[in-house]
């Protein structure tokens, strides 16, 4: 059965004060369509990464604004955190998916290492990140067939 898209939007100022509110939304949609305590804090702790990249790199020293969407879709939760300030280079999805297995820390590129963390912690992550346009993160997780509600 395909259920119709649900949004949840906040719009939210680039400071890591809020950070906790995105946290909160989220545990609060993610009980609702039934997942587990374990994929919530996952969740959690991707999200707050995603974050944490548009307060720490998006805008320099002017204030700016952090768009988060829960889009809930019958099965699945996609996250997007977007921003409009200066884009940041991202790990090549090709190169990431070997992982940090064979490398040494010292090896990881700066910043890396939350990419490769919310692609361990999710589903699907992509990053689109355009200069002038900012950085969006979507960040996707599918209940497992013994969590969805009936």
């Amino acid at each position: 059965m395909n259920a119709e898209v649900q949004r949840v939007t906040l719009n939210l100022p680039a400071t890591a004060e809020y950070v906790d509110i995105v946290r909160l939304n989220l545990y609060g949609v993610a009980s609702k369509m039934g997942f587990s305590y374990e994929d919530i804090e996952d969740m959690k702790v991707a999200v707050s990464e995603a974050c944490n990249n548009s307060v720490l790199y998006a805008y320099s020293h002017e204030g700016g604004m952090v768009e988060v969407v829960f889009e809930v879709n019958g099965e699945s939760l996609a996250i997007t955190v977007k921003d409009e300030g200066a884009s940041f280079e991202h790990v090549n999805p090709a190169v990431s998916r070997s992982g940090l297995h064979d490398k040494e820390l010292t090896d990881a590129q700066i910043g890396g290492l939350g990419f490769y963390l919310m692609q361990a912690l999710m589903d699907d992550v992509s990053v689109e990140s355009e200069t002038g346009k900012g950085t969006k993160v979507v960040l996707v997780k599918r209940l497992a067939k013994s969590e969805e509600k009936v």
